[in-house]
Order: structure tokens, then sequence, then C-alpha cells
């Protein structure tokens, strides 16, 4: 049995550096495009095998080249498969425009993405009961996740990118909450805000959540249990490429957690382990192994 399941998307990635934001209507000229493999889903199973976690991934690929070229990465990191449908659809795309600093500007075509059903989640429910923790994102239908939520039987963790409302049921269902400052907004129905009171106001918000970190990227992070927040610095580092932060993060989270760490003592590991991604070029290929933490 799998310590942890991931329900979530299974992707190839296509990156192009560019010279700065975008904006609406801009045509820019950018860098070489690198082709690897990605998806929040993917980069997350890999990221709890890489720091030695048995993980399991439920997704779906495309009866495409691009299908058969993810399953067989995600294998080689030790990530058991099993629960990847192949699809019809296409293996689902994600266009990342890097700028300068390393943050990252994203638009995901979810192709055979889309094909999961909640009914895909029964046809795993005692693996899901069975896992120590499920690990979910929002690159999938809203009802997988609504099932999968259901059917965990241990801790249930919700990394709610891309940004979309969540059903009441869901966020009771919710032991911890991985929102960055967009995504938060959005689910507290405010505007955007730099402002850590302000975002911990909105974080208190919630109804359901035990615990709810806020990814800040150069910022660190901000944790709101039941008790007093606490602001976890980022680590210095030069930020060449941010894509797989915040799956690395989530991932390096739920490591420490399953390690019997709290809530703050997780997010000092994951905001570690984020550090060294942000330092390397690519999704995936950026994840660190738990040497490479440690080393940092």
């Amino acid at each position: 049995m799998d310590e942890v399941i991931v329900v979530g998307s299974i992707n190839v990635d296509r990156a192009v550096e560019v010279p700065e934001a975008l904006q609406r209507g801009a045509t820019l000229l950018g860098g070489a495009v690198h082709r690897g493999p990605g998806g929040k889903g993917a980069n997350q199973a890999v990221a709890l095998a890489r720091l030695g976690r048995s993980v399991g991934i439920v997704g779906a690929v495309g009866s495409d080249a691009d299908g058969a070229w993810m399953l067989e990465v995600l294998e080689g990191e030790g990530v058991d498969v099993a629960g990847v449908h192949r699809s019809e659809s296409p293996t689902g795309q994600a266009f990342v425009f890097v700028e300068p600093g390393g943050e990252s500007t994203i638009v995901v075509a979810p192709g055979a993405n889309g094909a999961l059903t909640p009914s895909d989640m029964d046809a795993i429910a005692d693996r899901l009961r069975g896992a120590r923790c499920v690990l979910a994102q929002q690159e999938v239908p809203s009802g997988v996740v609504a099932r999968a939520a259901e059917l965990c039987g241990g801790v249930f963790v919700l990394n709610p990118a891309p940004a979309r409302p969540l059903p009441a049921e869901v966020l009771v269902a919710v032991d911890v909450l991985v929102p960055n400052r967009h995504e938060l907004a959005g689910l507290a129905g405010q505007p955007g805000t730099e402002d850590i009171a302000t975002l911990e106001r909105m974080a208190r918000s919630l109804r359901g959540p035990d615990t709810v970190i806020v990814t800040l990227g150069e910022e660190g992070a901000l944790v709101v249990p039941d008790g007093t927040a606490v602001h976890v610095a980022a680590v210095p580092v030069d930020a060449v490429d941010a894509t797989a932060a915040g799956d690395t993060f989530c991932a390096a989270l739920v490591d420490a957690l399953l390690d019997g760490a709290d809530a703050v003592e997780a997010t000092r590991w994951a905001v570690l382990a984020a550090s060294v991604a942000v330092g390397r070029r690519g999704a995936m290929d950026s994840i660190p192994h738990r040497s490479d933490i440690r080393a940092r």
C-alpha cells in the first residue's frame, strides 16, 4: 500500500524564457523551447518519490507518444502508475513562460486530465482509504477532487491550483490547504493583497481546513493554524525558475508531516526544499532529492 496517493494532472511541459512579464496583446521574443515532463500531480508525485516516500499517482494520459513517455518517466522515478488511465484525449500540455528572476506564467491545456471522473476514485477507494495521505490539486475535474476528499482515510492535503471556487463540502474535508496569495484571495472572495495580516484574516475566514499554509514566493510562507499564525521566512537563493517550487513545497510539506512534524516545522522543511528547486531550471528537472535539501 502506498504511503501517499497523489490525485492530479500529468502533463508535458513546454517552457520558454521571456524577457519580461506577459502583457495583454504583446508579442515577445523568447528563448529556446524546453520540453520536459510535468503537471502538478506528476511533479508532486516525483518530488515525494525523490524524498524516499512510497507514492502512487491517480491521473490520466492520452493514448499517444506523450502519454507513453510520461508513464515511462514516472515509473523510472519509482512512482506507482497503476492508477493512471489511458484516454482517447491527448496528453495534457502546459505552456510555461519563465521571466527573469524565475517567476513563471503557466497556461495548461488539460487534455486527458479532464477525462478523470469521480467513479475512477470509487474504483480505487481502498487505496485512498488506506493511504496515510492523499495530496490533490485542481488541474483535474472538481468532482474528482471532491470524491477523493470523501474517500481519503488519512490526511487530505489540497493545493487549490489553479484557482477556482471550492464547494463548502470539499473545504470541510481538507486537513491542510496550501494556496498561494492569489488562490487564497479567490477562495476568500477578496481582492489580492501582499499584506501578511490581511492574508491571515483571509485564511481564518475559510470554514473547514484545520490548517492553511499560504505560499509567499520569495517571502516564504504563512502558517495559519487554530492558534497563532507564524511567518516562515524564505531561504535566500538566486532564483532562476519557480515553475516547480510550489509542487516541491507541497511534497516536502507532506513528507515532514508524515514524519510527525507540526505545521510550522513542516513548512520550514518545505521552504528549504522549494529554495533548492527555484535555483534550478525546468519543472520536474528542478525537483530535489532529500540529500540535495539537507546539503542546502
